[in-house]
């Protein structure tokens, strides 16, 4: 997660802004050149006005990528505000208008829009029956999620402060044969994210996901757990990347995973954001000569802590 700037660049695309203030007779980027985003203010409105407004201007028969952001007022600093409506309803009742839609980036909300752990559950489970040739989803906030099938999706990735246990159980029923990338930020028990290890087991098989290639369980309170069931996860025999990065991970996770099945196969390690001590951290990198391993933002707090919760 940015936590200062919006996204510049999605799927390829580079973002363009929408607002209210443009119209079908300004210079517009062809649709398909770019990743239009679409949303309101935080001391503004609702997003409605101005995603009927993008319906009106834009060509969406052209548009392959969409970028979401803020979509309602500003609760997350004034309790008098109302909650803002989930927009999801929103894009799913314009389904017709985005034939060629590939890439969805759901809620590009930064900290100055609003925390993490402050953004209203949106359902995403519909988006896949109404964009069935949908390529790539990603997802920030609170994404819920309840078993869905999709031949088309590649990549997936839910960045939460705190994501339930149902939601992760509802991924880990998913049948996703295409699906080579996949990010899940489990986030904080305090805000949500209630999941175990139990509830990741369908997902260590790989029964589900037979073309995935990348698999990240990350910004979990519970990563030394995440780590040792990893050590001896099925999937990770065919991974060529994998990370628990932006979590709690100690040495004793780290053990699991120098000890447990080999890594040495892998492109990439990403275990950024820990709390390794200097000894381990050579381990780990003695262990997997080739493998990139960042080991990167080395925390040495005395309390351990993950990189988003709040």
């Amino acid at each position: 997660m940015r936590k200062k700037d919006h996204l510049d660049e999605f799927a390829g695309l580079p973002v363009a802004e929408f607002h209210l203030g443009i119209t079908a007779d300004d210079p517009l980027p062809p649709a398909d050149e770019v990743a239009w985003r679409v949303s309101t203010v935080t001391d503004g409105g609702p997003i409605d006005p101005v995603f009927a407004h993008f319906l009106q201007t834009v060509d969406t028969a052209r548009l392959t990528t969409l970028v979401i952001g803020f979509w309602g007022p500003d609760y997350s600093l004034d309790p008098a505000y109302e909650d803002p409506d989930d927009p999801v309803p929103l894009l799913i009742a314009a389904a017709d208008r985005f034939p060629n839609l590939r890439a969805l980036f759901w809620g590009d909300i930064v900290q100055r829009d609003s925390e993490i752990s402050y953004i209203e559950p949106y359902d995403i489970t519909p988006l896949f029956t109404a964009f069935p040739g949908l390529e790539r989803l990603e997802a920030r906030g609170a994404p819920d999620l309840l078993p869905v099938r999709s031949e088309a999706l590649k990549v997936l990735r839910l960045e939460s402060g705190g994501l339930p246990g149902r939601d992760v159980r509802g991924l880990a029923a998913s049948d996703l044969p295409a699906l080579e990338h996949l990010d899940v930020w489990l986030g904080a028990a305090y805000y949500g994210g209630d999941a175990t290890v139990a509830d990741l087991a369908p997902l260590l098989t790989g029964e589900r996901l037979p073309a995935l290639r990348h698999l990240g369980l990350e910004d979990s309170e519970i990563q030394d757990e995440v780590a040792a069931a990893v050590a001896g996860a099925p999937v990770v025999a065919r991974l060529e990347s994998l990370s628990l990065a932006l979590g709690n991970l100690t040495d004793q996770g780290a053990e699991a995973l120098v000890s447990g099945q080999p890594l040495t196969h892998l492109r990439r390690l990403d275990l950024h954001h820990h709390f390794l001590s200097d000894p381990m951290v050579e381990r780990v990198r003695a262990a997997l000569p080739g493998v990139d391993v960042d080991l990167g933002a080395q925390q040495d707090d005395n309390e351990t802590y993950i990189a988003f919760a709040e």
